[in-house]
């Protein structure tokens, strides 16, 4: 019910980016415009506020000269710069009587009814006898700037100048319409670009979740397409690599159990064939022929069924070893005992020095002895008639060497890497499991050791085996 319930909530990994990316530009984009519209309105607002205050001081300084110089009409002169006031285009200039109320404009038009001026107000309670204001006013937004006039007449206790800041605030609008269509364009192209880029991602994982589906049906036919050298292609390449080693280990499989069931039929068939004959009737040399043949087909079948077991104990981590102190070169001279005259018989030649020194070893006998058992059977095997398997012991300070060399047809390169892997057989058409090199090889890993297989085609294979001596384990040695 979960899995149903995640597969109806599922979205696809492009709009997953198209959300979550769009929702930060877009926040991001909205807290830079108004991050600009900010300080483009404090840059604009604050040269009209400082031009302002710059012309009414100027005035506040003209006015002054004036009420100073006893020769001029000091009430004439302001009514004559208010009325042919140079800058009423720009501003308006106004005088402000004793009683707060606008007496002269350079309009020509004074305002009616109760006018609002909060700078007038603020220049009164200013200390520098300057008030501005920037706000609403006759419907519009304007900027006025009162200045109070340090020796009043009874018409002129203040100068205030008002200008519209229509203009500045049409100017501001066309630059944030600059923005606002600069972070569209912006928005676009990341979700044209983001958009491709996804789902030229998406294609790929589409297609390895397709070809993931096939894979666990048993369908190897179909790879990805590999278009690029990123981190997509990497991942493409890895998952094609994956594809391959699960063909392998398929096909590997499926001849392990062809040849598995072609071993356990050739003894099954030796040994129902021989019973039939028995229990018709035989003589003496018959019998004895026949319990030959049922009792080394039914030791294949215990041998074979022994590796099955251990492989699946290994597999299974439950493989468990009886450790103690032994001496190395006696479960290999065992193993040889058992091949030794089969080896006569098929006219092929063991030669083995035994070596002058003991070679003690901490690890599980019956184990080590089965692991030179498995090595020995292949190299007897794989040898032709008159070929030759030799023996060698050696050691080092910390190392016991064994190396079992045979004459045999050899294993080719590309095989070689693969000899110890599972179901693994270089040569089809010898019998075997092919998984008795991987059990000596795990066997030897157990012990901390390490098992190398060397080969030329043709001339032959030499398999090493090096076990750690007891000494260098912590135990005591034998000798």
């Amino acid at each position: 019910m979960k899995e149903k319930n995640l597969k109806k909530g599922r979205h696809s990994l492009a709009t997953k980016w198209l959300v979550n990316t769009l929702s930060v530009v877009v926040i991001v984009l909205i807290l830079v415009n108004f991050g600009v519209y900010y300080f483009v309105r404090q840059y604009y607002y604050g040269s009209a506020e400082s031009y302002m205050i710059s012309e009414a001081n100027a005035t506040q300084t003209i006015l002054k000269r004036l009420y100073e110089d006893p020769a001029i009409n000091y009430s004439a002169e302001v009514r004559e710069m208010i009325e042919g006031f140079e800058k009423k285009n720009e501003m308006e200039l106004m005088s402000i009587n004793r009683n707060g109320q606008v007496s002269l404009s350079s309009s020509g038009f004074s305002p009616e009814g109760d006018y609002s001026m909060p700078d007038y107000e603020l220049a009164l309670e200013s200390e520098d006898r300057t008030g501005v204001y920037i706000g609403k006013g006759r419907g519009e937004n304007i900027i006025a700037v009162t200045v109070i006039i340090d020796n009043p007449s009874s018409n002129f206790r203040a100068m205030r100048f008002v200008t519209s800041l229509g203009m500045i605030d049409a100017r501001i609008s066309g630059i944030m319409l600059a923005c606002v269509v600069t972070s569209a364009f912006i928005i676009l192209i990341i979700t044209l670009m983001g958009t491709y880029f996804v789902k030229s991602i998406c294609v790929s994982l589409v297609q390895m979740g397709d070809i993931a589906k096939k894979l666990a049906k048993g369908d190897f036919s179909e790879r990805i397409p590999i278009t690029a050298n990123d981190e997509i292609g990497q991942l493409s390449r890895s998952f094609n690599e994956m594809a391959d080693e699960l063909e392998n280990s398929e096909q590997i499989k499926n001849d392990f159990i062809s040849s598995v069931s072609h071993e356990l039929r050739t003894p099954l068939t030796a040994i129902k064939g021989w019973s039939e004959t028995l229990s018709e009737g035989y003589d003496e040399e018959t019998f004895s022929k026949g319990m030959k043949v049922i009792t080394g087909e039914t030791a294949r079948l215990e041998q074979m069924v022994e590796e099955l077991l251990d492989f699946s104990r290994i597999q299974s981590g439950r493989l468990t070893l009886q450790m103690d102190t032994i001496d190395i070169v006696a479960e290999l001279e065992d193993a040889l005992l058992i091949y030794i005259d089969k080896a006569k018989k098929e006219e092929k030649t063991i030669s083995y020095n035994e070596p002058q020194f003991m070679c003690a070893v901490y690890g599980d006998k019956s184990r080590l002895r089965q692991v030179f058992i498995n090595i020995i059977d292949n190299a007897v095997k794989y040898t032709e008639p008159n070929g030759r398997i030799e023996v060698i012991v050696t050691k080092n300070e910390d190392l016991v060497v064994i190396s079992i060399s045979d004459t045999g047809c050899g294993i080719a390169p590309e095989d070689l890497p693969k000899v110890k892997q599972k179901f693994y057989k270089a040569n089809r058409t010898k019998r075997g499991s092919g998984i008795g090199l991987a059990v000596a090889d795990e066997i030897v890993s157990m012990h901390g050791g390490h098992l190398k297989v060397e080969s030329v085609l043709g001339e032959g294979t030499t398999v090493t085996v090096m076990i750690p001596l007891a000494e260098k384990k912590g135990e005591p040695s034998d000798g």
